[in-house]
């Protein structure tokens, strides 16, 4: 995920319409996610001593809302070009593996059975085919707006790997296979990057 927010929506949003707007929509994708996390964490029906459970939903809101701007930047890419939709749709289905499992493993080991923790992940992947569907009706759509989604979904993801996962995997294992993992992930990501 880290990987995906360096090479792929920054870049992409920087390149759109430059650093305000960029940043305006990162900013604001760290502030829901902060507000997400505080209304979950206040919410009782979940246990507080129940980490992991808070994480998945944390995550799995994230993602969700985090799925629609990919989704219009695939609809709008098949409005440019077949080629341009199709490397974006394979590119983005190549980073939804690691997404889908860092919703339905901390939601299995919070105590979710896992047929609820795999239909929950499947549902946030919903979002990516009403973005798909929107981008293709208004593919024309302002670069501005377009930049201000992307910078959302990559604040809205800064926050769940900075305050959620890396916190949680380095509460789970003291040792460094947790910061080895993320290491290796950041590099996989680069590399998917520089192959697509």
């Amino acid at each position: 995920m880290t990987s995906i927010i360096c090479f792929d929506l920054i870049p992409d949003a920087l390149e759109l319409c430059g650093i305000s707007i960029a940043l305006i929509g990162i900013i604001i994708g760290i502030i829901s996610m902060a507000f997400c996390d505080n209304m979950i964490k206040n919410t009782n029906k979940i246990q507080s001593s129940n980490k992991l459970l808070q994480t998945g939903i944390i995550v799995f809101l994230g993602l969700t809302i985090h799925n629609f701007p990919e989704g219009l930047a695939i609809g709008s890419g098949f409005s440019a070009s077949e080629a341009l939709g199709l490397s974006l749709a394979i590119s983005i289905c190549i980073h939804d593996i690691p997404e889908g499992i860092s919703i339905a493993l901390p939601l299995k080991k919070g105590g979710v059975n896992a047929l609820k923790a795999i239909a929950i992940t499947a549902i946030s992947g919903i979002t990516t085919g009403i973005g798909a569907f929107t981008g293709s009706l208004i593919s024309n759509i302002s670069s501005d707006f377009i930049a201000l989604s992307l910078g959302f979904a990559a604040g809205a993801m800064l926050y769940i790997v900075s305050c959620e996962l890396i916190p949680e995997s380095k509460h789970l294992y003291k040792g460094r296979f947790s910061a080895l993992g993320n290491i290796f992930g950041i590099i996989c990501g680069a590399i998917a990057h520089s192959v697509l």
